[in-house]
């Protein structure tokens, strides 16, 4: 088959697209810069260059290709506190790929998230988030309307990521944690630490997204979570052994000063079981978890940034 992928060159895309080919399928993937085309070139994908707002460029790539994997959002805006724009950007690519893609059968997969599908429990792929009320409703509302493409003629799925989609290389949750120990000179966590995020190394969720693209049902929620739930302060206590400094609580009224931006996203308790998924499309993450990721080294080789 033929795909076309959004945030090919991305941190998940650039261990998908090498999944794909080994696969047998063709990759076209969006390039935004000459530097992200020439990776993607040199992986042997065939290169269309454009933005997630380039909304014909998209609806012309759908069109000439047998499924679309939607991996790009604008995370330098979300990192930076504008998660609503770099949100409504995502919900206006995704508008443009239904309309694409609308009656062929072809499969449309999103890359989604599970913070805040059902705070305090265990999610499951069959939970629907309020969505209303919530930081992170807008990504949900989006993830709804492309699982309703289904009623239009489109093969669509979600994958739900867990907010550590960790590895090395990974400039994301982790990596911004251990940039604010390293600043603070102390590795926090907030409250008693028991906050737990599910975990899933990015090639198991290379993995999982190319499966969803070959054979998820039309409609499918899958959860990227190999890891139901790691402990905040599990995850603080191997930073400050690597980092050599005290392992301590932040007070929830201390979170927004001492974790900036991070803050929002740490207050959610965000277990998630993957059952439905791997009973589905038989996925098996085989990579390590995140504790044992961390304990690897690479995140403490140089400075982390925070996104």
């Amino acid at each position: 088959m033929r795909f076309f992928v959004t945030g090919a060159s991305g941190w998940i895309g650039s261990a998908l697209v090498p999944d794909l080919v080994e696969a047998g399928h063709q990759v076209v993937g969006l390039a935004r810069s000459d530097a992200s085309a020439a990776a993607l070139t040199a992986a042997g994908v065939e290169v269309v260059r454009g933005t997630v707002d380039d909304l014909a460029v998209l609806r012309d790539a759908a069109t000439a290709s047998d499924g679309v994997i939607h991996l790009a959002f604008k995370h330098d805006l979300a990192f930076s506190g504008a998660f609503q724009e770099a949100a409504e950007a995502d919900r206006r690519a995704v508008d443009a790929f239904g309309d694409a893609l609308a009656g062929t059968g072809r499969p449309f997969v999103l890359a989604s998230g599970l913070l805040g599908v059902a705070p305090g429990r265990l999610a499951t792929e069959q939970d629907r988030p309020a969505l209303h009320g919530s930081h992170f409703a807008i990504r949900q509302t989006t993830a709804e309307a492309a699982l309703a493409l289904a009623e239009r003629g489109v093969r669509s799925s979600v994958v739900r990521l867990s907010p550590t989609c960790h590895g090395e290389g990974d400039n994301g949750f982790a990596a911004s944690l251990v940039a604010v120990a390293r600043a603070r000179g102390v590795s926090g966590y907030p409250g008693d630490g028991t906050t737990r995020w599910p975990a899933v190394h990015r090639l198991d969720a290379a993995r999982l997204f190319r499966l969803a693209a070959e054979k998820a049902p039309a409609g499918s929620v899958l959860h990227g979570a190999a890891e139901e739930g790691v402990a905040l302060r599990d995850i603080a206590e191997v930073i400050g052994r690597h980092l050599q400094v005290p392992v301590t609580s932040v007070a929830p009224e201390d979170a927004a000063e001492h974790f900036g931006w991070l803050s929002g996203p740490l207050g959610f308790d965000a277990v998630a079981s993957s059952a439905l998924t791997r009973e589905l499309l038989g996925w098996e993450p085989v990579q390590p978890g995140l504790l044992a990721d961390l304990d690897e080294g690479h995140y403490f080789r140089g400075p982390a940034t925070t996104g």
